[in-house]
C-alpha cells in the first residue's frame, strides 16, 4: 500500500512538472489570450451584479464600472497579444485558434448579458436581432470549421479584413453600450451613435459569415482537386 502511495505521488509530481513545462513554453502571446479567456469569468460575475435589486445603487454603478476596466482590459490585451505574436515571429496554430475563441466568448457572453433584465443597461437596450446575427455569425464559423476539418482532417484558420472588421465593430459596441450612461451625459444623441454602431456590426457579421463560407467551399474545392492530383 505505501509503494503504491509513493507511486501515485511521483506519477502526480511528474504529471505537474510536465504541466508546468508546458505552460512556460507557451509564448507571451498565448499566455495573454488565456488570461483574457479567463478574464470572461468576473466580467460576467460583475454584470450579473448591475441591476440586482439587492444591492444599493452604488454598489450596482460600482459592478458596471468594474465590467467596463474587466472589459477595456481584455479589448486592450487582444491588440497586444496579436503585437507580441507578430513582433516576435511567434504565430502559432495554438494562438490562431485561441484568439478568435477568446473573442467568441466574450461577444457571445457580453451580448447575451446586455439584453436580460440582469446585466442589460437601461435606457441602452440592444436589439435581439444584432445579438442573433453576431451570435449567428460565430455559431455558423465553429460548424464551418468543424466541418473543414472531417473533411480535410486539417486545422484551417484563415482570417480575413472584414472579420476583424466585424470583430473591432462588435467591441466598440459593448464597450459604447456599457459607457452610455457617462457618455451620454456630455455627448448629445449617444443612443443614435450606438444605433448606427449595433447596426453596422450586424451588418459586418452577416457579411464576414457570407465571405468565411465562399473562402470555405473554396478551401474544400482546392483539397479535393490537390487530392485527386495526388492518386
Amino acid at each position: 500500500m505505501e509503494n503504491h502511495n509513493v507511486t501515485f505521488v511521483a506519477r502526480f509530481l511528474t504529471s505537474f512538472r510536465t504541466a508546468k513545462n508546458d505552460i512556460m513554453k507557451l509564448s507571451w502571446a498565448n499566455r495573454i489570450t488565456i488570461l483574457r479567456i479567463l478574464l470572461i469569468i468576473p466580467f460576467v460575475s460583475c454584470m450579473l451584479k448591475i441591476n440586482d435589486a439587492s444591492l444599493s445603487e452604488l454598489m450596482r454603478d460600482t459592478m458596471r464600472h468594474i465590467s467596463i476596466v474587466i472589459f477595456l482590459f481584455m479589448v486592450i490585451s487582444d491588440v497586444l497579444d496579436g503585437y507580441l505574436a507578430r513582433r516576435n515571429r511567434q504565430i502559432t496554430r495554438l494562438g490562431a485558434f485561441l484568439d478568435p475563441t477568446a473573442d467568441k466568448l466574450l461577444m457571445t457572453s457580453a451580448c447575451l448579458l446586455l439584453i436580460s433584465q440582469r446585466g442589460g443597461i437601461e435606457g441602452f437596450p440592444l436589439p435581439p436581432t444584432v445579438v442573433v446575427l453576431i451570435i449567428g455569425k460565430d455559431l455558423f464559423m465553429t460548424i464551418g470549421f468543424l466541418i473543414l476539418y472531417f473533411i480535410t482532417s486539417r486545422v484551417h484558420i484563415a482570417p480575413v479584413f472584414v472579420g476583424k472588421a466585424a470583430t473591432a465593430l462588435q467591441l466598440s459596441m459593448v464597450a459604447g453600450i456599457l459607457l452610455g450612461p457617462e457618455f451620454s451625459s456630455f455627448i448629445p444623441g449617444w443612443i443614435w451613435f450606438l444605433r448606427v454602431l449595433w447596426w453596422s456590426a450586424a451588418g459586418t457579421a452577416i457579411l464576414a459569415t457570407l465571405v468565411y463560407i465562399r473562402n470555405g467551399i473554396r478551401y474544400i474545392e482546392e483539397y479535393e482537386q490537390d487530392a485527386g492530383q495526388g492518386k
